[in-house]
């Protein structure tokens, strides 16, 4: 059985955590975040400590305990550190193109594709092939770059595509090998 839930998670400098019934916010310079904990669950905060405690054990608490325990470490490191993805477009005529609170992507279609930037990530134009996207929000930032990358996934022939920096992408061999 997995021992999570029970990991006891240190408040970082800067940081205030507060807990109201079943509503955790955490708040910092950055930003702040909310989670609404399940009712199997207790989250405490003790001499700058957060701890998360079931309510009645049974599976399904120790399962909450769990994911409430490692929601809560992400928006502690999200608002103290940040959470980030880089993407990049490889392929002749790939690139990315950062104009205002929207990304223009040409990915080989006949037309230009254009992604709106979502309320609170930033996106940083590295090169015209490279983006890094920035936000306090971890599934909120994976969410958006995995989104970004389904407009063009990479292809195992060529290796063309959008694809999450240093992602491996297995090649085949075409025809000519049978």
């Amino acid at each position: 059985m997995s021992r999570i839930g029970e990991r006891k998670l240190t408040i970082p400098t800067g940081v205030e955590v507060t807990v109201e019934g079943s509503l955790v916010t955490i708040k910092s310079s950055k930003g702040s975040l909310e989670l609404r904990v399940s009712p199997l669950v207790e989250v405490k905060v003790e001499d700058g400590v957060v701890k998360t405690i079931q309510k009645k054990p049974s599976k399904e608490a120790n399962i909450m305990q769990g994911t409430t325990n490692s929601l809560i470490g992400s928006m502690l490191t999200g608002v103290s550190d940040g959470f980030e993805k880089s993407l990049e477009a490889v392929g002749v005529g790939y690139r990315f193109n950062v104009q205002g609170n929207k990304i223009v992507v040409s990915a080989g279609y006949s037309h230009p594709v254009e992604v709106i930037v979502p309320d609170g990530i930033k996106v940083e134009l590295v090169s015209n092939t490279e983006i890094t996207i920035k936000g306090i929000d971890k599934q909120r930032v994976a969410e958006f770059a995995a989104n970004v990358r389904k407009i063009r996934e990479p292809e195992p022939y060529k290796g063309k595509g959008i694809r999450y920096k240093g992602e491996f992408v297995r090649r085949k061999e075409g025809k000519k090998a049978a």
